[in-house]
């Protein structure tokens, strides 16, 4: 889930950019601090917007710096279990694929892609169910949901893990062909009813 998060900080402005507009440099001190970080409690950050610096700072004793507080808004992605998201496939494995979503790389795992035995034919760069054949390759568009997130910590870029494997998930043409096929079982249904009443009468 994308959100706009607004937050006030103090930051340090250097004395070799005395007398450079504040509110350029508090972007950048701003910009330099937070964008790119993965934080538990604000997810991935992936840019700051507005940024409102007070003109008023302190000094502190031993250092030439002035220290000014500062609003902003961050840009931030923060996946939320069992929400459901679209992505594309970036890479696949012999043990999975890795959807894009957001900013972020999220794995699905062989055993979360479908209710099939599948097989990594590496020589086209597929995983393919041997019933169903149905194909996922890189660029493949999906619908997942997320079953795991674990921030980083310590500069670690996290982890999240998604599934295909409920109704209406995975490449989206699968779930238009299961809709259609529906829709055809459903006609021949109410078409095997009509004959019956028919024939009753």
């Amino acid at each position: 889930m994308f959100k706009l998060i607004t937050l006030q900080d103090t930051i340090r402005i250097p004395p070799q950019t005395f007398g450079n507009p504040l509110e350029n440099v508090g972007r950048e001190q701003v910009r330099s601090k937070y964008e790119g970080i993965v934080d538990e409690e604000l997810g991935y950050v992936i840019a700051v917007t507005e940024v409102k610096v007070s003109p008023i700072g302190k000094i502190i004793p031993g250092d030439g710096a002035t220290y000014h507080k500062v609003d902003f808004s961050l840009l931030t992605f923060y996946p939320v279990l069992q929400e459901i998201v679209e992505g594309d496939v970036v890479e696949i494995a012999d043990f999975g694929a890795f959807v894009r979503i957001g900013p972020v790389d999220a794995l699905l795992h062989v055993s979360q892609l479908m209710d099939d035995f599948i097989s990594y034919d590496e020589k086209q760069g597929v995983l393919l169910g041997k019933e169903t054949k149905r194909k996922l390759a890189s660029g493949d568009h999906v619908r997942v949901r997320i079953t795991a997130v674990s921030l980083g910590r310590a500069g670690s870029s996290g982890k999240i893990g998604v599934t295909a494997r409920q109704p209406f998930l995975g490449k989206l043409e699968w779930f238009k062909q299961e809709t259609e096929q529906s829709e055809e079982n459903a006609e021949d249904k109410q078409g095997r009813i009509e004959k019956k009443q028919e024939s009753a009468a």
